[in-house]
């Protein structure tokens, strides 16, 4: 057997079992070849990727990690399955869209955009839920806190990076989006922006954030 059909074999291995997404690096790690090296990971991603194409179960890349999951056109079969999701209030979901194309961004600015006071425990239910994470501090008085979406808001709507964002129709279609973005609103490219802000501190906590903003 070549060294790549066993890096293939293992990388297969672990996906199965993961009980989450795995990186590249998080494979890497996992692999008991030292020598292994990333290319090696990306052609044996890319060779279970094609073989698994028309089964299925198919291998999908959802924030740059990987993972097993039902293919689409069956999804149909886990619907008696799965548990109805929590659904989120209009405020919650029209703050998270707004998030969503206009990270990084601050509560002022959310307040602005959706022309109503933000509600701190619409915040709170966003960051409880993960789909939204505490990004920095902007560089303007006061040093108010930047929002951004995560890992796990791209995994629950299916979306490899932010460049991925549907347009606003398909954002009311999703029941994500039940308002009027401003006509001037972008996609956001996360390789951009950022520059007028500062990470937070090591100390910062969820915690503390909500009573500032409070």
């Amino acid at each position: 057997m070549s060294d790549l059909a066993l890096i293939e074999r293992c990388v297969e291995a672990l996906l199965f079992a993961a009980a989450e997404p795995l990186s590249a690096s998080d494979l890497a790690r996992r692999l008991p070849h030292s020598d292994t090296q990333a290319a090696d990971i990306g052609r044996a991603l890319m060779v279970l990727k094609e073989r698994y194409a028309a089964r299925g179960v198919v291998l999908a890349c959802i924030a740059d990690r990987w993972r097993f999951q039902t293919a689409e056109d069956l999804a149909y079969l886990m619907t008696e399955e799965r548990e109805e999701p929590r659904r989120l209030s209009k405020a919650a979901q029209e703050t998270l869209a707004i998030i969503a194309y206009h990270q990084p961004v601050t509560r002022a600015e959310i307040e602005q955009i959706r022309g109503v006071q933000a509600s701190r425990g619409t915040l709170d239910v966003l960051l409880e839920l993960g789909m939204v994470r505490l990004r920095g501090r902007r560089r303007t008085p006061g040093r108010p806190v930047t929002y951004a979406t995560s890992d796990l808001f791209l995994e629950h709507y299916g979306l490899a990076s932010l460049r991925d964002l549907p347009g606003a129709g398909d954002m009311k279609a999703m029941g994500l989006l039940d308002m009027a973005l401003p006509s001037e609103f972008q996609v956001p490219d996360p390789s951009m922006g950022g520059e007028d802000e500062d990470p937070l501190d090591a100390e910062d906590s969820p915690e503390f954030h909500q009573d500032y903003l409070g």
